[in-house]
């Protein structure tokens, strides 16, 4: 953190990016991908997801570079390409997202605490909600105190989840058996699985949730002391958390079989772990856990204000949110965002929704601002804006671009119609705020091309408001 000028340096953005994109999901890997796909089908879908999430990571440190002037990462991307509502869309969805993941990390935090302490459950029972609402608010005004002071607690807790990480790889190297690992390649002795497709179909929204948190550097581009640190930032914390998930999920197959893996009950890596080296290892993995939850509730509680902030600064979200304390942070914004958390808490002690369906809820909404992104560094490199000296340049970010599109499009359908609609539900409602804003510096809400647009977002709407009535749609 630089003192003389309060703003975010390297060390900082990429503890923002790890700290947001290590936070329970890797803990629970080895058990959620064995549910969906033998090792054959985990080696393609990671060979898959690195190439296209690199491919995401080089577009976001390439709009750092190329567009210095537009602040808020995947919002101000989509609104530069396409549009006020969809920027307005892609902050919404960025948003809902952020949150939905929070709510799910309190779930799994006091899910672990259960391990110690029974009261807790599955993370979901009165003490776990109590709990949890007293960490949120805890959290909640620590952030108040200031942006930078957060940041450099999120430092700390960051190099805090490292550690158990790569104690874990260190252990399962030893204890890997190459036996294990390839008893059953193709998952054919469990006919559950279906074909290698739809095994890494499956798999896909796993790994897209434990990545999400790679655009975590450019939402804070306005605070970076220097603004090439956001893509440096980005790539770095992107392969340092490409090796401990590939690491982990894949050692975990040569030390549990995939059916036995399977069955383990999250976080999963504690079972591993106590599977090699007894109890301790267990307890070990359940108290980096915390840490790593700790550490990514304060990255997310941070992006979420943050990203409704940016919006609300250039009038695509309402005046309210752009209200910053005196220590300069978006307190309206993180009201709001917190308020959310705390009704969707209350929610888990009626609601049989799981970690799982949850983060699966969070991912689909993260998957049209990833969309938008890498369809602007498209139409940059198409339109040679930016690229008037850099002939060699625009061909490869056209590549990488294009390659990025691609895997967005790919990751729309492997999460499938069901969280489509779903998705089109929370997307809907955002037009008040939307409407809001326009009416506030006195424009018309929308342009014919987004009426359409957002006529197909309320016809999906009223599809799954239907779905979940009827039952054929659940949460």
């Amino acid at each position: 953190m630089s003192e003389a000028s309060g703003k975010l340096r390297l060390g900082a953005l990429v503890a923002l990016v790890v700290g947001s994109m290590i936070g329970g999901g890797i803990f629970s890997l080895p058990q959620n991908m064995a549910a969906s796909a033998d090792v054959g089908a985990v080696l393609i879908g990671w060979a898959i997801t690195a190439v296209g999430m690199l491919t995401l990571a080089f577009v976001f440190q390439t709009l750092a570079n190329r567009k210095p002037d537009l602040d808020g990462g995947v919002y101000a991307y989509a609104k530069a390409g396409f549009g006020d509502y969809m920027g307005f869309s892609s902050a919404w969805g960025y948003w809902i997202s952020a949150w939905l993941g929070n709510v799910g990390y309190f779930v799994l935090l006091f899910s672990t605490l259960g391990y110690f302490f029974p009261i807790f459950g599955e993370g979901n029972t009165p003490a776990a909600v109590i709990g949890a609402s007293v960490l949120l608010w805890a959290v909640h005004f620590l952030v108040l105190r200031g942006i930078k002071e957060a940041a450099f607690i999120n430092l700390v807790t960051t190099v805090a989840k490292v550690v158990p990480l790569a104690l874990f790889v260190l252990i399962a190297l030893f204890a890997f058996k190459l036996d294990i690992f390839t008893a059953d390649i193709w998952g054919t002795m469990n006919p559950d699985l279906g074909s290698v497709m739809n095994q890494v179909r499956n798999m896909m929204l796993v790994t897209v949730w434990v990545f999400i948190g790679i655009e975590g550097a450019s939402i804070f581009s306005a605070r970076a002391e220097k603004r090439s640190d956001v893509g440096k930032a980005t790539v770095i914390g992107f392969i340092t958390v490409l090796l401990f998930l590939v690491l982990v999920n894949v050692l975990s197959l040569g030390i549990m079989t995939q059916p036995e893996l399977a069955k383990l009950q999250n976080p999963s890596m504690a079972a591993v772990l106590e599977h090699v080296v007894g109890h301790w290892g267990a307890v070990l993995i359940s108290v980096g856990l915390i840490i790593s939850l700790l550490g990514a509730l304060l990255s997310w509680v941070l992006l979420c204000a943050e990203i409704m902030f940016a919006a609300a600064k250039d009038h695509t979200m309402p005046e309210f949110l752009r209200r910053e304390n005196a220590n300069h942070v978006p307190a309206n914004a993180l009201w709001l965002t917190n308020a959310m958390v705390q009704i969707f808490l209350i929610i888990t002690l009626f609601s049989a929704s799981t970690y799982l369906s949850l983060i699966y809820l969070a991912t689909s909404m993260i998957l049209v601002p990833y969309l938008w992104s890498a369809a602007y560094a498209v139409l940059l490199a198409w339109r040679s804006e930016t690229y008037e000296q850099a002939l060699a340049e625009r061909k490869k970010d056209l590549i990488i671009g294009g390659i990025a599109l691609i895997y967005a499009i790919w990751l729309l359908y492997a999460g499938g119609v069901k969280y489509l609609l779903l998705s089109a539900l929370l997307y809907a409602p955002g037009a008040i705020l939307f409407a809001k804003a326009k009416r506030e510096v006195g424009q018309p809400v929308f342009t014919h091309v987004e009426k359409l647009i957002f006529a197909a977002v309320v016809v999906g709407a009223l599809v799954a408001a239907y779905g979940l009535y009827d039952g054929f749609l659940t949460l």
